[in-house]
């Protein structure tokens, strides 16, 4: 496939999108029919993540990745359904040059603005409609910070290297999208890289192919996640990678990429993942993805793990509980997905938790324990029985710098525990399997998750909710 660069059908100088309108108008003589889409879902924390009017359904992203310069280039068929008459529509994208847009085989209007791709079809969009748009681009991606001090995005590793990834909104560093969690979608995403180098993404690995034809020596890595993907769960790492494969009982395809400095170091870990899956299937309920795996990376290349969807990053070799951890994600967090970030404890709490059931079925430490060691500061238990997890309410970090602090893991964790010790192991369980049979693949609100439970459990759980969940101050039972 050609990656070079194409030259642009339309491009203007950022005119905003009124004055398309009114350019519009006027040559038709007549009013739009759409009109255009938000900018952004305002989102409590991240106000201008995502974009309105629409909903994807399918990335297919052909990317191809030069280490030895760090360019990417990209093509992006972003196929959408209309949520209203659209006049124009925006994809979230920072940095990278765009060089052509097409919408239904058309080329389109664009601007940019900050993070905002503002695009205009030749025609109006109807309601319903579903369309298909494709973007073209390149450059050398960026490194996003987070309000944190964390760094996401494209970062490259040692050896030429590079990975992606994207909470809470890094992955508009690589490819254009809508990229908030409240919008999933399925994704075929194509690596194309030089020979030697491994390319790893989400979900199945289709294809691997070496290209003679044009004498590049490149392969090319075609990969497929048909379960809807929340863009921030999107990965796509490049690598000399030693690979590794397993099966679990349930016949889940197991595919790990580790740097060949860490394959020893992370082999028991990576090796319990097809034991790891088969536990969680039975403490939650089936897995909920086709695949499963890992990437690690050298350490020091991100200072955190993220639970990129089937295929976990770690920087460094993982630990099995943090493997533990990671997994319990592809439950809670990206299959069972935030609506915003706000409800942050929801992906948090859980995998925490199911750190502690892991202890507890394993011969560690029980949940209860881990409770209890967390009330009393007791290091011996858990070692961050000493952090500030009372900081603030679970549900109601102080701002985005706050969706990763200590209170949203473990207040999370004791939040569920609380409500195991109000209603019991049988009706915790039943509790947790229903979350994540009943919305499989789907978004939820911290609100969803309190009525859920009074109503599976047939318990007020006011109080649990009102001091754990909610409470400003230090909980006590």
């Amino acid at each position: 496939m050609d990656h070079r660069p194409h030259r642009p059908l339309f491009r203007f100088a950022a005119p905003s999108v009124a004055a398309l309108l009114a350019l519009t108008t006027a040559c038709t003589g007549g009013t739009v029919q759409g009109r255009p889409g938000a900018s952004g879902l305002r989102d409590p924390f991240f106000p201008k993540a995502g974009n309105g009017g629409y909903d994807v359904r399918h990335y297919d992203l052909d990317l191809a990745y030069r280490p030895d310069s760090g360019e990417l280039h990209g093509t992006a068929v972003i196929t959408a359904r209309a949520l209203q008459g659209l006049s124009s529509f925006n994809l979230d994208l920072t940095g990278l040059d765009v060089e052509s847009v097409d919408v239904q085989g058309e080329g389109a209007r664009f601007n940019r603005t900050g993070q905002e791709l503002t695009i205009r079809p030749a025609e109006d969009l109807e309601k319903g409609q579903e369309f298909r748009t494709v973007v073209r681009y390149s450059g050398k991606p960026k490194v996003v910070t987070d309000p944190d001090g964390s760094e996401e995005g494209w970062i490259r590793t040692e050896g030429g290297g590079a990975v992606g990834v994207g909470e809470p909104t890094g992955s508009m560093a690589w490819f254009p999208g809508n990229h908030h969690p409240a919008d999933k979608a399925a994704y075929d995403i194509s690596l194309r890289v030089p020979k030697g180098y491994e390319a790893v993404s989400n979900g199945q690995l289709v294809s691997r192919a070496e290209q003679h034809g044009d004498q590049s020596g490149d392969s090319v890595f075609r990969w497929r996640s048909v379960e809807p993907m929340a863009s921030y769960l999107a990965t796509a790492a490049v690598g000399k990678y030693r690979i590794s494969t397993a099966t679990t009982s349930a016949g889940i395809p197991v595919y790990n990429a580790v740097v060949p400095e860490l394959e020893a170091k992370s082999a028991e870990a990576l090796g319990r993942i097809p034991e790891i899956v088969d536990w969680g299937s039975g403490r939650f309920g089936p897995y909920p993805f086709s695949a499963a795996g890992a990437i690690v990376e050298d350490e020091g290349a991100l200072g955190y793990a993220l639970e990129t969807q089937t295929r976990p990053v770690y920087p460094g070799a993982p630990t099995v509980d943090l493997v533990v951890h990671e997994l319990a994600h592809q439950w809670f967090g990206n299959s069972v997905s935030p609506k915003s970030w706000r409800d942050m404890w929801l992906n948090e709490g859980f995998a925490t938790y199911a750190e502690w059931l892991w202890s507890e079925d394993h011969g560690g430490p029980t949940a209860e324990e881990r409770f209890t060691a967390f009330e009393e500061g007791d290091t011996e238990v858990d070692p961050a029985a000493d952090s500030e997890w009372w900081a603030f309410p679970p549900a109601s970090p102080p701002g985005p710098e706050h969706i990763s602090g200590a209170p949203v893991y473990y207040r999370g964790a004791m939040v569920l525990h609380r409500i195991r010790q109000e209603v019991g192991d049988k009706a915790f369980f039943d509790l947790v399997r229903g979350w994540a049979a009943d919305h499989r693949h789907g978004n939820v609100s911290t609100a969803d998750f309190t009525a859920y439970a009074e109503q599976k459990t047939g318990r007020d759980l006011d109080e649990v909710w009102k001091t754990w969940l909610h409470g400003k101050e230090r909980p006590s039972t």
